[in-house]
């Protein structure tokens, strides 16, 4: 059996892929992962054995250059050309294939979809949040410039309202590229897309999944790769220097509130006289000096550099939380976007780290938040719940998908 893996994202988007992609092979399909060509998944995939098909253009580039829409036609047009670039890309590597799994940005989703249904194979969309299905129990993600309506108190009214949302956002570009690759239109470009049993790959305690029949979601745990690598020798020696330090790193966020952020962390760690590991990331994070109480690292193996900090402080993407929780670590979350304020609320609801509000911390606020994670009640609670994040979730989800396809496949 051959499954090609789509996605167009940042890292939240292609590591987990990776590790569905690591467990199909193990089960004996073969898998073919469809991703951004940035050198850090070119690394990624390398070190998984996995190869690349790459996606139309690297992720990082695209941010640079194009995802700055300065009006709904231009808006349009971005999702329109993603979507027919996308469609050649993944086109490209489907011969033989038996499914397509899509995530990552709508049009790139959109375009698997469309390329699944012109050669007749199953499809299946994933997602990493709760908080993008519609459910009875929570209200959707308001996306930008299109706030919900105030007086709408009714979840259900207000996912009908997101649907409307996503047709006036994607529906234009949808419809002229279905035409133009010879499907008809569809009428809810949400649902069609995320279809109606989406995969939710997502840790049942740091966000359960709860029945509604808004959406019939399975939720197999999140995908978690394993990460083998050493730190590097200048890290081992830094840990070993001193007392556990604080870890700060906001990931793939590349917005000015992220670098401001971690400034303020550090000069409120350093007038503590706690020490940093600071992940430079997509925002180029750095310190002041690199020396004796604060060393800036590139990509480091979360998975052996967590269960050593005293805290991990970050934006609350759903990879870096549910890294964080794994390891026992308290956390602080400062939510930058979209779904990150939502895993910073479930993460203090659960009593294992700090919500901070808003983006960018003052002195004062960072540093309560920070007394929150470093309570002796936080770091307790923090271990057990470690003791329940499931590790087998892209095994789950790899299982069930070769099921499934099998079920839907024709008798030769």
């Amino acid at each position: 059996m051959r499954v090609l893996l789509s996605t167009y994202g940042s890292r939240g988007d292609v590591e987990p892929m990776v590790a569905l992609a690591v467990e199909l092979q193990k089960l004996g399909a073969e898998a073919i992962m469809s991703a951004p060509p940035d050198q850090e998944f070119i690394g990624l995939l390398a070190r998984a054995g996995m190869p690349l098909a790459p996606a139309f253009m690297p992720i990082r580039q695209w941010v640079g250059e194009r995802a700055k829409p300065s009006s709904t036609a231009d808006f349009h047009k971005l999702a329109s050309d993603m979507m027919a670039a996308q469609f050649e890309a993944i086109s490209a590597v489907a011969g033989g294939c038996d499914a397509i799994v899509a995530t990552g940005l709508f049009p790139s989703a959109s375009a698997a979809r469309s390329v699944a249904e012109l050669r007749g194979l199953a499809y299946r969309h994933v997602t990493f949040c709760p908080l993008f299905l519609p459910s009875h129990h929570h209200r959707p993600f308001p996306y930008p410039g299109h706030p919900l309506p105030p007086e709408v108190s009714d979840n259900r009214e207000l996912w009908d309202f997101n649907a409307r949302t996503m047709d006036a956002l994607f529906g234009e570009a949808l419809r002229a590229h279905r035409s133009a690759v010879g499907l008809p239109p569809v009428d809810n470009a949400r649902d069609h897309i995320f279809t109606e049993q989406p995969f939710l790959a997502s840790d049942p305690t740091l966000w359960p999944w709860r029945e509604t029949k808004l959406c019939d979601a399975v939720q197999t745990g999140a995908w978690i790769l394993p990460d083998t690598r050493p730190l590097p020798d200048r890290l081992t020696a830094f840990l070993e220097a001193g007392e556990p330090p604080i870890y700060i790193g906001f990931g793939s966020m590349f917005m000015p509130s992220a670098g401001d952020a971690a400034r303020v962390a550090i000069e409120a760690l350093r007038a503590q006289g706690r020490r940093a590991v600071v992940l430079r990331g997509w925002a180029g994070l750095s310190a002041e000096d690199d020396g004796h109480d604060c060393l800036v690292v590139g990509d480091v193996n979360q998975q052996a550099l967590f269960p050593l900090m005293a805290a991990v402080v970050h934006h609350g993407g759903a990879g870096t939380t549910t890294a964080a929780a794994r390891a026992g670590a308290p956390q602080v979350i400062i939510p930058q976007i979209v779904d990150q304020p939502y895993w910073a609320g479930r993460v203090a609801e659960l009593g294992i780290g700090a919500a901070h509000e808003g983006p960018t911390p003052s002195f004062e606020s960072f540093s309560a938040a920070l007394a929150t994670a470093l309570a002796p009640e936080t770091r307790t609670r923090a271990a057990a719940v470690a003791r329940t994040i499931r590790p087998d979730g892209a095994e789950v989800a790899a299982r069930l998908l070769l099921e499934g396809i099998s079920r839907e496949r024709p008798p030769s």
